[in-house]
């Protein structure tokens, strides 16, 4: 593991995966992985995309502006893959919500359906939340939620978080301001 406090350059390993920031060099296995999405399974699966505006030039702005985004504190987006072969198969990403006395943050998550139900998605954000505690200083990390979203709720439960409350009308979304549950894990320190 290392954080290199001039560059975001960061890698942590767990037993089956790699978590990282995106490299240049990603860019035909991400395209990949994008493009081998399987058909939306539902409301909170994008499923197949469009993925013709993603040329080489548009990923490497794309690895660009994820370092500057890590340069000025406001958010921290890593690929995940796996260990075995390199493969792509997702993203972990922190907001920075407030610093100060707060250290606050919150937590997104996705893992390409071709590879859902094989415990990828908990191993990666057990990691992930060992990053923001230990590497990111973030003392509080929240995930937001729509009420609906089962998988969700049930990964951030499997990872420790613990429900907190609802937020009304927190987030514009399908066309209409809608309800979230936050689920939140603070740090032991």
């Amino acid at each position: 593991m290392k954080l290199n406090e001039d560059k975001f350059d960061f890698v942590s390993e767990t037993e089956r995966l790699v978590i990282r920031p995106l490299q240049e060099t990603d860019y035909e296995n991400w395209l990949n992985e994008f493009e081998n999405r399987k058909p939306s399974k539902h409301r909170h699966d994008q499923g197949k995309i469009d993925m013709s505006v993603c040329t080489s030039e548009w990923f490497d702005n794309l690895v660009d502006k994820h370092q500057n985004l890590a340069d000025i504190d406001s958010a921290y987006i890593f690929g995940v893959f796996r260990k075995k072969d390199g493969t792509h198969i997702g993203m972990v990403d922190f907001s920075t919500l407030e610093r100060g006395e707060f250290q606050w943050g919150r937590i997104g998550y996705t893992i390409h359906n071709q590879y859902w139900r094989k415990g990828y998605g908990k191993e990666a954000v057990r990691e992930a939340l060992y990053i923001a505690f230990n590497h990111l200083k973030f003392h509080r990390i929240e995930a937001h939620i729509n009420l609906d979203n089962i998988a969700s709720i049930s990964l951030a439960e499997s990872v420790g978080m613990e429900y907190e409350s609802t937020r009304k009308g927190f987030i514009f979304e399908f066309g209409e301001w809608t309800d979230n549950l936050v689920y939140f894990k603070n740090s032991t320190e």
